[in-house]
């Protein structure tokens, strides 16, 4: 190949993977922030003795859940996302939550405020009609195994971030260590973030697995009340 054809073939080659990448940016403008254009979703369990115990130490009020109930990992949230990134607020203002399908889930959610903001922000970009998305994060949330240890501690636990993990990814088959991550905000164990399918399978998540937790140690207060 002369030098000249060699340099048209490689200006060639960069004005495909221009118009490529252009491509990949103008179809992920027009994903953005729109129901049902997601790829996959994030079950987030939020340790509640932790959320209690930082609402004390900021001087906020607590809330619901951190009462008489021995409330232990609780659901924060069933989150669409993008393989980079996330949609929310899809749309505004959202429809109204009934009030009956905010009270069907205090079992898993137990703060009435999360469940609206949920529906608002996240539940809002799912696609699906209240019913359906609140059913689907139940159905989620059945899905998942809280191993043994973490299920109702009666003493303060020091753990590790992968120690969590593999714990989990041993109670749950199909989940790999590259489709969960443990969050924290302080010293103490925040949530436990495991990736699905928009079925519910187990799925690997990089970016999600990259903001992990990147302490040593951290401690999970026991749960409260009895």
């Amino acid at each position: 190949m002369t030098g000249i054809a060699s340099r048209t073939a490689a200006f060639a080659i960069l004005l495909l993977a221009v118009a490529l990448s252009g491509s990949q940016a103008q179809d992920r403008f027009f994903r953005q922030h729109r129901p049902g254009q997601f790829d996959f979703y994030v079950l987030s369990l939020s340790w509640s003795p932790s959320f209690c115990k930082d609402s004390e130490d900021r001087g906020r009020e607590a809330g619901e859940q951190c009462g008489g109930r021995p409330y232990s990992f609780v659901v924060h949230g069933l989150w669409p996302q993008y393989e980079r990134g996330f949609p929310r607020d899809c749309q505004v203002p959202a429809p109204r939550l009934n009030r009956n399908i905010m009270v069907s889930m205090l079992d898993l959610m137990p703060a009435p405020r999360l469940v609206y903001h949920e529906w608002d922000q996240h539940g809002t970009c799912s696609g699906l009609s209240a019913q359906d998305y609140f059913d689907l994060v139940r159905k989620a949330r059945a899905a998942v195994t809280i191993p043994e240890a973490y299920a109702a501690p009666r003493s303060t636990l020091t753990v590790s971030p992968d120690e969590v993990e593999e714990a989990f990814v041993k109670a749950n088959p199909g989940l790999s260590r590259t489709g969960i991550a443990v969050t924290c905000g302080s010293t103490r164990l925040g949530e436990v973030r495991i990736c699905m399918t928009k079925d519910l399978r187990f799925r690997d998540c990089a970016e999600i697995d990259r903001r992990a937790c990147s302490r040593d140690r951290l401690v999970m207060p026991p749960i409260r009340g009895g």
